[in-house]
C-alpha cells in the first residue's frame, strides 16, 4: 500500500515554480508513495482566540495531515525566510498545545529559486521550524535548485540534468519514508 505523502508548497501563485517541482517529484515518485498538494493559502492566520472553535479550513487541513504518512515542503524563499503561509500551516498544525498533528512523520524539503542560492536561508529556517514540532527530516541528500526560472524545457517540462536529481532525491525520501 503506497504511503500518503502531504506535500506542502510554499509559493501561493498558480504557476509557481515550486508547484511544478511538487509536481514533477510526483511524477517521478514511485508507486509506493501517493503524493497530495494539501493547500495552504485558504487557512486563516493561526490565532489562540479561535482555539475552541476553529475555522473549517484549520480543521479540514490537519485532518489532512494527521492522515498522511509522511510530509514533503516544497518552497522558495522570502527575504531570506520562510513564506508567511508556509509558517502559519507550521502553526495551524501544532495548535492547540498538546494537540498537534506534525509528530512523527518523515518529512523532506525541496527549496527553489530563481537565484543561484536555491533557497538555501528558506530550507534551514523550514528545518527549524519542523524539527520543533517533531518532524524527522531527511537530512541527505539536500535538495537546493537555483535558477528555478531556467529549468523548464519551451513545453514545461523539466529539464533533463534537473529530473534526474529530482528523481534521485524521490527515490532517498521514499527509502527515508520506509524507515518509519
Amino acid at each position: 500500500m503506497a504511503k500518503k505523502i502531504a506535500v506542502l508548497v510554499g509559493s501561493l501563485r498558480k504557476e509557481s515554480f515550486n508547484r511544478k517541482i511538487a509536481n514533477e517529484l510526483e511524477k517521478l515518485s514511485s508507486d509506493n508513495l501517493d503524493l497530495e498538494i494539501v493547500e495552504i493559502g485558504n487557512l486563516p492566520l493561526y490565532n489562540e482566540d479561535l482555539d475552541q472553535n476553529p475555522p473549517q479550513e484549520w480543521t479540514d487541513f490537519r485532518s489532512k495531515i494527521k492522515s498522511a504518512d509522511g510530509i514533503l515542503v516544497v518552497s522558495p524563499e522570502y527575504n531570506r525566510t520562510i513564506p508567511g503561509a508556509l509558517k502559519n500551516a507550521v502553526d495551524v498544525g501544532s495548535r492547540p498545545y498538546g494537540s498537534s498533528v506534525w509528530p512523527g512523520k518523515p518529512g523532506g524539503v525541496v527549496t527553489s529559486s530563481v537565484s543561484a542560492l536555491g533557497g538555501l536561508a528558506a530550507n534551514h529556517h523550514i528545518r527549524q521550524a519542523f524539527v520543533f514540532v517533531d518532524v524527522p527530516l531527511m537530512q541527505q541528500p539536500e535538495a537546493y535548485i537555483g535558477n528555478s526560472s531556467q529549468i523548464w524545457n519551451e513545453d514545461g517540462s523539466c529539464v533533463e540534468k534537473t529530473q534526474e536529481f529530482l528523481k534521485n532525491w524521490i527515490d532517498a525520501y521514499e527509502k527515508w519514508v520506509n524507515k518509519f
